[in-house]
């Protein structure tokens, strides 16, 4: 039965593989994105608690976002296995997530970490380009358009969106490294950490997921 973590800093591809890893093994991908907004859609009391803080622009507390992610993983979805994505971002989350699961009888079957070099995040990036219109998503070294800056689907104007800029991306590396590190640290002191080389191809990169799940 899998019950994994995913982890892995922006440009690394983790949404791609995490489809691969849902289909393959039939987990649920469970986000702190996803559960935040699906309680606060149904109005849950935890979710009434997260919205306090995020209309004021604050993050919301640790200790709220474990029992947001406990009373999710309790779901009937999660008995067969889940893949933790966005959670824990922190030792703290993941020593209260060991704790839970250990109160349950469970165990993680491994932590997955999808590692690429800066410069490689930094090209995959800053060389991203969104329809203005459509929002098709193309890359000029990668998936380039067929004429330079015009959406080949619509016609529409290719931009860079505001947080795929050179100063933006660098910040969003150096923020997922000092919280992210000390988790790899974590995990790796209970032999628990895989490392995923995302360098290579997306198929080659599942090919090593794979490998390690079974």
């Amino acid at each position: 039965m899998l019950r994994t973590i995913l982890l892995g800093p922006p440009g690394a591809g983790k949404g791609t593989q995490a489809s691969r890893i849902v289909e393959k093994y039939g987990v649920p991908h469970i986000s702190t994105g996803d559960i935040f907004r699906d309680n606060i859609k149904r109005q849950t009391e935890l979710g009434k608690k997260a919205v306090e803080y995020t209309n004021k622009g604050e993050l919301v507390p640790d200790s709220l976002t474990c029992e947001i992610v406990k009373a999710r993983l309790m779901q009937d979805d999660c008995r067969e296995g889940f893949m933790l994505d966005g959670f824990p971002r922190n030792t703290y989350q993941a020593a209260v997530l060991d704790e839970f699961l250990g109160e349950q009888g469970l165990k993680l079957t491994t932590v997955l970490n999808i590692r690429v070099a800066d410069e490689e995040l930094m090209s995959r990036l800053t060389g991203r380009r969104v329809c203005s219109k459509c929002g098709a998503s193309f890359h000029v070294v990668n998936v380039p358009p067929k004429q330079e800056g015009i959406c080949d689907n619509c016609g529409g104007e290719l931009i860079q969106r505001p947080d795929d800029t050179e100063e933006t991306v660098r910040n969003r590396i150096q923020v997922y490294k000092d919280q992210t590190q000390p988790l790899e640290f974590f995990y790796m002191a209970t032999d628990r950490l895989s490392i995923i080389d995302g360098a290579v191809s997306p198929e080659e990169v599942f090919a090593q997921i794979e490998n390690v799940l079974g």
